[in-house]
């Protein structure tokens, strides 16, 4: 991996994640830092396309180029409606109130934590777009696809969690209808899949390329944060908070993460 590249990456996705901390301070909606996040991602996505390489197939490049454009954009665009139109991310909310006085120091440096796991993801998605070999190759067609399922997917399950909320505002009820009454967190499950793609595209199974099997840090990285850190721990606990039994019962049946058929007494 180019070292002017990494490097350029990581200034632009700290700067990026500089400005999402100006904007949090100044409307108090953290919202806006995911929003941000997503763009940065997106941005930095682009970077790794555009960045020269000699023996990077043209087709690959803009394919990736294309598609990670249009992930960037569709989860941005949505956590920037949610922000504009409802309350702030409970998560940070609950930041605020353990870090008490500290939280905008704690805040910064929360962010530029955020901009080096992104720089994590940009480096699968500039493996995918460069690894060597004719376009299109089997590994293309299959990432590309997964990555179109996890895109598709991610953006059904936030249109049914809206629907929801939307016909059940004011009352203390949980989603649990389509992908929701199959996963507890579909949308969390297929942005996780979607990084899956990144990795398939970059690997190349010959063994020719080694550099490829890199890219598996992106779905590694997302896994742990989505289910072990900043994801499903935070957020269910503010469900239990909010929801009561209605929630504890929801998660006896409903699997956390990967999609299962619900069932009637093991909690998950």
């Amino acid at each position: 991996m180019e070292p002017a590249f990494v490097i350029t990456a990581a200034a632009a996705l700290g700067a990026l994640m500089a400005v999402a901390w100006v904007i949090q301070r100044l409307t108090g909606k953290s919202g806006w830092v995911d929003t941000i996040w997503s763009l940065a991602v997106g941005a930095g996505g682009v970077l790794a396309v555009v960045w020269p390489d000699a023996n990077a197939a043209l087709g690959r490049r803009i394919a990736v180029g294309i598609l990670i454009a249009l992930w960037s954009l569709r989860l941005a665009g949505h956590i920037a409606a949610r922000t504009r139109g409802g309350e702030d991310d409970p998560r940070y909310a609950d930041l605020a109130r353990q870090w008490g006085g500290l939280f905008p120091v704690y805040l910064f440096v929360f962010l530029q934590i955020q901009a080096a796991a992104a720089l994590i993801l940009v480096l699968a998605v500039r493996l995918a777009a460069i690894r060597p070999g004719p376009f299109p190759a089997a590994g293309d067609f299959a990432g590309l696809a997964l990555l179109a399922v996890a895109v598709v997917g991610e953006g059904v399950a936030d249109a049914q969690l809206a629907r929801f909320a939307s016909a059940h505002k004011g009352r203390k009820a949980v989603c649990d209808v389509g992908l929701w009454a199959w996963s507890r967190h579909p949308n969390y499950f297929f942005e996780w899949l979607g990084w899956c793609a990144w990795a398939v595209v970059a690997i190349d199974l010959s063994g020719a390329w080694v550099w490829g099997w890199m890219a598996l840090a992106a779905p590694v990285l997302m896994y742990v944060l989505l289910v072990h850190v900043s994801g499903i721990p935070p957020l269910e606990a503010h469900m239990l908070k909010s929801r009561g039994t209605a929630f504890e019962a929801y998660r006896a049946r409903v699997n956390a993460f990967f999609p299962g058929p619900p069932h009637k007494e093991t909690p998950r």
